[in-house]
């Protein structure tokens, strides 16, 4: 079982992925986000957020943002 990670921005669906992890720009620090993390809802500050699909490690940068992360779904909104 996977993770799915979906990132929406004003425009549109950006990222909607299966992944192993997601390392996302936590307004505190950097954190990242497994399979059978604790459920969390918190901002993001300007970063990247890496994901991996399929084995390849991918990124995205954004300006700023929430997410939430609850039964195995990371749903990120940001401006990018």
């Amino acid at each position: 079982m996977s993770i799915a990670l979906h990132i929406l921005s004003p425009e549109g669906t950006l990222v909607r992925a299966d992944v192993s992890l997601v390392s996302l720009p936590g307004i505190v620090s950097p954190f990242t986000v497994l399979k059978g993390h604790a459920p969390l809802v918190t901002a993001l500050v300007e970063g990247d957020v890496r994901y991996v699909e399929d084995g390849a490690e991918k990124r995205l940068h954004i300006r700023e943002g929430f997410v939430q992360v609850k039964d195995n779904v990371v749903s990120v909104c940001v401006e990018v």
